[in-house]
């Protein structure tokens, strides 16, 4: 089931799309303060965000600026600035769509889906294990929403086991893959590069996955099958 995170602080209106969404299957959940919108956000690690403009606290602008120093996740604008430029600004600013109130639910809803159908399309190389988001085509790790700093070298190791999950793979294998086959250096480095991994990723819930050691074997990005 999909999460839809409302941002708007109309009571009316946050109503008809709180039932109009749940009614279509979404789980949804209502911020109507500004300055609420990203703690929500990102506890709440939605799939797609509906985001108004005029907000109290902290306006839709600012939101949408802060959630895109960090995430991807589709927003789309709600607003009743009819104005082309204000359209303009939100497209610009990351925003993935705009939908002009009044409007009908119905609409809303396709205009969710169409989102969600183009952002998952767009999303074949972004690998999700709970928490933590691997974009093999940017070269991102985001961890709770947060962009993970990693070496070249620990980067190309965590791409290519997340490409693998619950396959193991021995060091020299890893260093094949990884290092390239012309590679002259100790097979401890792959050591090394999982103890560095495991430090930044420590955050991440055991649940969710793990980087395990399978003794005498090798490495395995363990993750809950679905």
């Amino acid at each position: 089931m999909s999460k839809v995170l409302i941002i708007e602080d109309e009571v009316a209106i946050s109503k008809v799309l709180n039932v109009y969404l749940q009614k279509a299957s979404f789980e949804t959940k209502v911020v109507m303060e500004g300055n609420q919108a990203i703690p929500a956000f990102q506890v709440w690690n939605p799939d797609l965000v509906l985001l108004d403009i005029m907000l109290p606290g902290t306006d839709g602008w600012q939101i949408l600026k802060e959630i895109r120093e960090t995430s991807t996740c589709p927003v789309i604008m709600l607003t009743a600035l009819g104005d082309v430029n204000y359209r303009l600004d939100g497209l610009n600013g990351g925003a993935d769509d705009y939908i002009t109130k009044p409007f009908i639910g119905d609409e809303v809803i396709a205009r969710v889906n169409a989102v969600l159908r183009r952002f998952r399309t767009d999303d074949n190389q972004l690998k999700k294990f709970g928490a933590l988001h691997i974009d093999h085509e940017a070269h991102r790790v985001l961890l709770h929403q947060k962009e993970i700093e990693l070496t070249p070298r620990d980067l190309a190791l965590l791409l290519f086991l997340s490409e693998h999950p619950n396959k193991t793979f021995t060091r020299e294998q890893l260093i094949e893959q990884v290092w390239g086959w012309d590679y002259e250096g100790s097979d401890r480095a792959v050591d090394l590069s999982i103890k560095r991994l495991r430090k930044s990723l420590k955050d991440w819930s055991c649940e969710e996955g793990e980087i395990k050691t399978l003794r005498g074997v090798g490495y395995q990005f363990r993750v809950q099958e679905k």
